[in-house]
């Protein structure tokens, strides 16, 4: 058994789950606004909506369901007022939603409007720095999160493979995740999915934890195994194990072990501090 631990990885992986984390921390102040990649802003001028019928009707929370029963991305463009900002960046990001009509709805929610006040709190954006926009995967993983500045480039980069949207979605939902990835060509496959079943049938990470297989040969995941440093044409099962809010703890070739997964978390935990690296996150 072979076992690799990231350190290039990480880096490039936890820069994209974490970021939408650290967009709904505005109430920390600008240690968040300095830790993301992408910024953003949006506005309430009265700019011309995109052509097409990919605006959602009614509140944020009613967008968020009509979305995903499309299988479509949600972008949600959050502001407090209509200063000169909002409405320069409102017209950034109706460009964006122009060029994405095909696979992304769109909806403008005021975070001061009362109706609107279940999707501040599900995001938790009271204190949050505005304007902000939000891109949601149609399972409902924050797969960006853009305060402030942005531009239509790092909004149009939120779209991720369906394979990094259910991590991501399992990370923000404070579980562990074991990103599988093997096919009918790799070798040990049974070998390399024991160790993570067993971990997962350990009454105390069973219901904090989830298994998402991943064939390394799909297209559509080329760049997400890019970002884990796979070769896609790798002749071995692999196993990534990951941690909220988007740690890549290991890396392991080959088959796996209960002992040792459960091993390699608790060393993690030590080494994340006192707040740990399992299912309630790196503090």
């Amino acid at each position: 058994m072979r076992k690799r631990l990231i350190a290039g990885t990480s880096v490039a992986v936890v820069a994209a789950i974490a970021v939408a984390f650290l967009a709904l921390r505005g109430h920390r102040g600008e240690a968040s606004r300095g830790s993301l990649r992408g910024l953003a802003a949006s506005a309430e001028a009265g700019e011309a909506a995109p052509r097409g019928e990919t605006r959602a009707a009614g509140t944020g929370m009613a967008a968020i369901e009509h979305a995903s029963k499309a299988g479509k991305y949600l972008f949600i463009f959050l502001y407090r007022d209509a200063t000169g900002e909002t409405g320069a960046m409102r017209k950034v990001f109706r460009a964006a939603m122009a060029k994405a009509s095909d696979k992304a709805e769109w909806v403008e929610a005021n975070v001061a409007d009362p109706s609107e006040q279940p999707l501040v709190r599900k995001f938790n954006v009271s204190r949050a720095p505005m304007p902000l926009v939000l891109a949601l995967a149609p399972n409902g993983a924050i797969t960006g999160g853009f305060p402030a500045e942005f531009d239509e480039e790092k909004l149009l980069g939120a779209f991720v493979s369906p394979c990094m949207a259910q991590c991501l979605k399992s990370l923000q939902d404070r579980k562990l995740v074991f990103l599988c990835v093997q096919n009918q060509a790799t070798k040990s496959n049974a070998a390399a999915t024991a160790g993570v079943r067993d971990f997962k049938a350990d009454s105390r990470f069973s219901q904090a934890t989830e298994i998402v297989t991943l064939d390394p040969t799909d297209k559509a995941e080329t760049k997400f195994l890019g970002q884990l440093q796979i070769d896609p044409k790798t002749g071995e099962a692999i196993t990534v194990f990951l941690a909220p809010p988007g740690a890549v703890i290991a890396k392991f070739e080959g088959a796996t072990d209960k002992n040792m997964l459960v091993a390699t978390l608790q060393k993690a935990m030590a080494a994340c501090g006192s707040g740990g690296c399992g299912p309630s996150g790196c503090q």
